[in-house]
C-alpha cells in the first residue's frame, strides 16, 4: 500500500517535475554526450571524473536546506524566536522531498538544469560505452538509443 503512495527513490524527482523540463534536462545530456561520440578514451575517462563532482538535486536540497536552518536558528538566538518556527518548515520541505521527491524549490532547481543522481549515472553508463567498457553487439554510437538502453 505504500508503494502506491510512494515513488520510487530513483525517480521521485523525475515524477514530479514536468514532462518539458524533463525532455530538456535528457536532451541537454544528449548534446553533451554527442561531443564525446568520437573522442578518445582519455576525453571521455576525464569527463567521467568530472561527472563525480556535479551535485545532484539531492544534494542541492540538503546543502540548501542546512543553510537555511542555520541562518534562521542564528536569527532566533539573536532577534526574534519565531525564526525558529522557519527551521520546522525547512524540516516539512525536507521531509515532503525525501518521501515525493518534492518540495517549492525543486521546479525552480530543475529548470536551472540540476539533475538527479540517476541522470547524471546515466550519463556515465553511455560515456562508458562509448569508450568501449561494455560488450556492444554493433558499432552502432546512435545517442538517443544508448541514453535509452542506459535508462532500463
Amino acid at each position: 500500500m505504500i508503494n502506491s503512495i510512494l515513488a520510487a527513490t530513483t525517480k521521485r524527482v523525475a515524477q514530479s517535475t514536468s514532462p518539458n523540463v524533463n525532455a530538456c534536462i535528457r536532451n541537454k545530456t544528449i548534446q553533451c554526450l554527442n561531443l564525446y561520440k568520437d573522442c578518445s578514451k582519455e576525453l571521455i575517462s576525464e569527463r567521467i571524473k568530472k561527472l563525480d563532482y556535479e551535485w545532484d538535486s539531492e544534494r542541492v536540497q540538503e546543502a540548501k536546506a542546512g543553510f537555511c536552518i542555520l541562518m534562521c536558528s542564528l536569527l532566533g538566538l539573536k532577534t526574534r524566536k519565531c525564526w525558529f518556527l522557519a527551521t520546522a518548515v525547512i524540516g516539512l520541505f525536507l521531509l515532503q522531498n525525501a518521501l515525493m521527491g518534492w518540495c517549492p524549490s525543486v521546479p525552480f532547481l530543475r529548470k536551472a538544469g540540476i539533475r538527479t543522481s540517476e541522470e547524471i549515472n546515466n550519463e556515465r553508463i553511455v560515456l562508458k560505452m562509448l569508450r568501449g567498457d561494455f560488450e556492444q553487439s554493433n558499432g552502432n554510437k546512435d545517442i538517443p538509443e544508448m541514453l535509452l538502453r542506459a535508462e532500463k
